[in-house]
């Protein structure tokens, strides 16, 4: 699989995401609820956040491809993720898909851990060097992608393919993952957001070092205090700077299996029909479809220390 054509196909997927998702202006007016030592884990207005996570384990049988090996079957639950550091027991990432294959003894794989770029690396599949992977959700499109793999969250109903790259691509790549874990050491290990924009129906923002704190969002799927894209949001909302609203989503669409908080209103900006925020986040170089627009919802996004942060307003 080339580049080119994962890109061309991201532009399209784009569009039909926002043809499907005149559903997130549907709000469920039912409030978040928890009992009080729940809500002690939390640091956002709870008055905020529509709707409540249930179950988000993955259940359901699924399959990985490998290009030049084939295609393969697994069973969620016997799955250990390597980064339980980000993950609750029960949840794992699509590199812990690839590694229980390994494990397994359906391919030969070589991996290690890169501390300077918080992040697991493929040294070998097959014999072979340079693979990268392309991941979407259910009711998704591929599209090119330069989020960690051990950190992209596996959802029942999910696709992955492994494929071999160009060495330009991931030497860039993996230079960015560096220059993150840099600016966070810098920060005495805070993520310090350089620059945050939010571009609205009739306004823009701009935010500049935003020291990101973590909320606990998602405290089903997470580790305590790891730090999602959405924690952008409710640290500009718990220090006064934005209003907001959250949604969850069990399904959008012809996507089954959502299960994930969307940003639903940033001050004035409600969702609503074709129209609604969106988001990207990561290294400039790679904005848009050139890798850090893709369709993580941003409360399972986590981050390291990302160059910039963008939440904007689009209708279709």
């Amino acid at each position: 699989m080339v580049r080119s054509n994962i890109y061309l196909l991201a532009l399209t997927g784009f569009i039909l995401l926002m043809v499907a998702g005149c559903a997130i202006s549907e709000n469920d007016e039912t409030g978040a609820t928890g009992t009080d030592e729940e809500a002690k884990e939390h640091t956002y207005d709870q008055s905020k956040v529509f709707g409540e996570a249930g179950e988000t384990k993955s259940e359901l049988p699924g399959q990985i491809a490998i290009e030049g090996l084939g295609l393969f079957d697994f069973n969620p639950e016997d799955i250990k993720t390597l980064r339980d550091d980000i993950f609750l027991e029960g949840h794992f990432s699509i590199f812990d898909v690839l590694v229980h294959l390994g494990q397994r003894g359906d391919i030969e794989l070589d991996y290690s851990f890169d501390p300077e770029m918080n992040t697991h690396v493929i040294n070998s599949l097959d014999g072979e060097k340079l693979w990268w992977y392309s991941a979407f959700y259910d009711g998704g499109w591929t599209e090119v992608s330069v989020f960690r793999m051990d950190h992209y969250p596996y959802k029942d109903g999910m696709s992955i393919y492994f494929y071999q790259e160009e060495h330009s691509f991931i030497a860039l790549v993996y230079r960015s993952y560096r220059e993150e874990i840099e600016r966070r050491l810098e920060n005495d290990g805070s993520i310090i957001v350089p620059a945050v924009t939010i571009e609205g129906k009739d306004e823009t923002l701009v935010f500049e070092s935003i020291a990101v704190e973590a909320n606990n969002l998602r405290s089903d799927m997470f580790q305590p205090d790891v730090i999602t894209a959405i924690d952008v949001i409710i640290t500009l909302g718990n220090m006064g700077e934005i209003t907001y609203d959250l949604q969850w989503y069990e399904s959008i669409g012809s996507a089954d299996v959502v299960k994930s908080y969307w940003v639903n209103r940033i001050n004035e900006d409600e969702s609503f029909r074709r129209c609604g925020f969106v988001y990207e986040a990561g290294a400039r170089e790679f904005s848009l479809f050139r890798g850090n627009h893709i369709h993580i919802p941003s409360d399972i996004r986590v981050i390291n220390s990302p160059q910039y942060v963008k939440y904007f307003w689009i209708c279709l």
